[in-house]
């Protein structure tokens, strides 16, 4: 009796606590009501057999309804229990490797998984720096990272994932996916292209027995280290060679630095007739023609920065990898080109309304003389040409020009502003760029955007990656000694005119010319000369032209100072550095001056000149006397120029910052050209 007085003899069922079994039951219940009034209704005894039907079924239902609350209570327990035991042994025995670290850097726990990358040493309780090194420092590099990182250790690929919060490492084991992604990187193709620079210039004055030795010992050379890379190669024509194979091939070549350039080089300058090779190679692309196109683009490159030399960059990339260059380019510009060029420049002239020429930042006499040149060309074919020159930072030399300038009233009227650049120009202008090819070293970068489909380019630096998308013309022969001689040479195939080149332009042309081969003891060949000897006979006064040289006191004393902070690095120490005080800005052609009379210390192969332009560049002035490519280690800086002539300029550090990362360019490059070629061919 007490149990039926109590609360839980009169709870609801638990499946009562189910709405749908509750609305169910209910329903059953309201039926059998009806079902048992209605019999009795009819009849009394037919009545009470339906009751007695109705209070067993809804019995058996109640009894079913309980066994099936209690079935399912008993499922969930167990499907629990077996969930929390499943959890167990998966943290143990998923291939996962976990470790829980305390906040002090002790391991607290690894899984089974974990345990066998540190075989049988005991690590609970160690702390991750002492137990293994290597991962401990994984661990504190990459702690902040909120997200999964690729990672090598013991010699094996993991993903690494951090939870700083639970001080919990993941890691995962992806050796097998990433060989088969260093297998599908390796297998992709590659596209190239090998041309014999002057085979022409050097095959014209040969035998034809010499001819056919030097075309055996260059296709047999080139078929051992194309064998021997694993590449296939085909001759195309007597200077052309097409090669294609995979990407671990070009590894392989990149790993050997191209030594088959210097072998043949070398082999065949033994032979009195020396002959170089530019390689264009593209990869990474999945379309063939654009990696043709690419490939065609990187051998443009190379032969526009002299030849000799590797170019190689993925399709859509946008910095090249260069190998090779080490030797000044030789000259194989002819008249033909020169008269060509003339001529095209004419066309070109004549077709537009009005001409503007610029040259780079900063002018130099070269760039100024080039210019005024253009403006006497322009001039020969009834065009008026304007010289657009930021008149604000000019340097001595310069100055002294422009004050000679302004006593000629119709050249002084052509010199002009960029924002009075901007207001003259029209759609049918022509922009011609002189002395330089990189639209950011330009005096008004925004004018170049406004002509760029209509710009010409003539240039005597080696081409970089950086250069105008769709130039009309280009003139750019790396084998001149300046921008002025080159355009020199373009007088010679002008119409006849009244109005010929006068007194000044020829002094400045000439000083140009004068300036860049350092009084004509580099970069000069026979060329050189005649440009020099016309300019001459033109009335180039050799007087004014001293007076345009002449260094002022502050440029004199400046450039002692950064001789006196000369310092020989290098492991043969025949690098000479300079580097100017931090807090000091120094005078760009002093510090270039001092590069160059570095030069003449005995024993120095190069030297570099690091100062202060402004509050927020640092520039570095680099010469070399021709045994040491120095445009190689300025292009790593962001510069160029030529092998024996180049320069920088840097933004956002140091002067001490620059000279350490200079300082790791030089002895990096040192080391690679220690590392000589062998005499097989099969080694290159």
């Amino acid at each position: 009796m007490k149990k039926f007085f109590s609360k839980d003899f009169w709870r609801l069922p638990e499946f009562m606590s189910n709405d749908r079994l509750r609305w169910i039951a209910f329903f059953l219940v309201v039926i059998s009501l009806i079902s048992v009034y209605l019999s009795l209704s009819k009849n009394i005894l037919f009545g009470i057999v339906i009751l007695a039907v109705v209070i067993l079924m809804l019995a058996i239902i109640y009894i079913e309804f309980q066994q099936m609350t209690q079935d399912t209570s008993d499922y969930i327990s167990d499907l629990s229990y077996r969930i929390k035991r499943g959890e167990q042994e998966a943290l143990i025995r998923m291939p996962l490797g976990v470790l829980l670290l305390d906040q002090t850097g002790d391991i607290e726990w690894v899984n089974p998984y974990m345990q066998r990358y540190f075989g049988k040493d005991d690590v609970i309780g160690k702390k991750i720096a002492t137990v293994d090194p290597e991962l401990g420092d994984l661990i504190a590099e990459n702690w902040e990272v909120k997200k999964p990182i690729e990672v090598t250790w013991k010699d094996q690929h993991f993903q690494m994932y951090i939870q700083a919060d639970i001080d919990a490492v993941y890691m995962m084991d992806i050796t097998h996916y990433f060989d088969i992604e260093e297998r599908f990187r390796n297998t992709r193709l590659i596209i190239g292209q090998i041309f014999l620079d002057n085979y022409d210039e050097v095959s014209k004055t040969m035998a034809d027995e010499t001819i056919s030795n030097i075309n055996n010992y260059i296709t047999t050379t080139l078929s051992e280290w194309a064998h021997k890379m694993g590449v296939f190669l085909k001759q195309v024509d007597e200077d052309h060679f097409f090669i294609i194979g995979y990407r671990q091939s070009l590894v392989r070549m990149e790993n050997r630095k191209f030594r088959v350039l210097d072998k043949i080089r070398k082999d065949t300058s033994k032979q009195n007739n020396p002959l170089t090779l530019s390689i264009g190679i593209a990869y990474g692309g999945d379309d063939l023609n654009e990696m043709s196109k690419q490939a065609q683009s990187n051998m443009d490159l190379a032969l526009g920065r002299g030849g000799d030399q590797a170019v190689i960059r993925k399709v859509n990339g946008r910095q090249p990898r260069f190998y090779g260059g080490k030797t000044n380019p030789m000259e194989k510009r002819t008249r033909v080109r020169a008269r060509m060029i003339s001529q095209a420049l004419q066309e070109l002239i004549r077709q537009s309304d009005q001409i503007f020429v610029m040259g780079h930042m900063r002018p130099d006499m070269d760039s100024i003389g080039a210019a005024m040149g253009i403006r006497r060309i322009a001039q020969m074919n009834g065009r008026k040409c304007w010289i657009v020159m930021d008149q604000e930072h000019l340097h001595s030399d310069i100055q002294r020009l422009m004050e000679e300038v302004q006593n000629e009233p119709a050249l002084r009227t052509c010199f002009i502003t960029p924002e009075e650049a901007h207001e003259k120009v029209t759609r049918k202008s022509l922009l011609i760029m002189v002395d330089h090819s990189k639209p950011s070293m330009t005096t008004d970068p925004q004018l170049y955007e406004l002509m760029q489909n209509r710009v010409m380019v003539i240039d005597h630096h080696r081409r970089g990656e950086e250069f105008p998308e769709n130039p009309i013309l280009v003139y750019i022969e790396p084998y001149a000694s300046s921008t002025c001689e080159l355009i020199t040479e373009l007088f010679e195939y002008q119409a006849p005119t009244k109005e010929p080149i006068t007194r000044l332009e020829a002094t400045v042309m000439l000083t140009g010319i004068t300036i860049d081969t350092k009084s004509f003891t580099l970069r000069t060949g026979t060329r050189t000369f005649d440009a020099a000897s016309y300019l001459r006979s033109v009335g180039a006064d050799a007087t004014l032209m001293q007076h345009f040289m002449k260094e002022d006191v502050q440029s004199y004393m400046q450039r002692n100072h950064l001789i006196d902070l000369v310092e020989f690095v290098g492991p043969d120490r025949s690098r000479a550095l300079c580097a100017g005080e931090n807090d000091r800005i120094f005078d760009a052609v002093a510090a270039a001056q001092a590069a160059d009379s570095l030069l003449t210390v005995s024993g120095v192969q190069a030297s570099y000149v690091i100062s202060r332009r402004d509050e927020d560049t640092i520039g570095i002035s680099a010469r070399s006397n021709g045994k040491v490519n120095v445009q190689i280690v300025m292009e790593k800086l962001g510069g160029g120029g030529h092998l024996s002539n180049a320069a920088t300029q840097i933004t956002g550090k140091t002067v001490a910052e620059v000279r350490k990362q200079l300082l790791e360019l030089i002895n990096d490059e040192q080391e690679n050209n220690n590392d000589e070629p062998g005499t097989d061919a099969t080694d290159a």
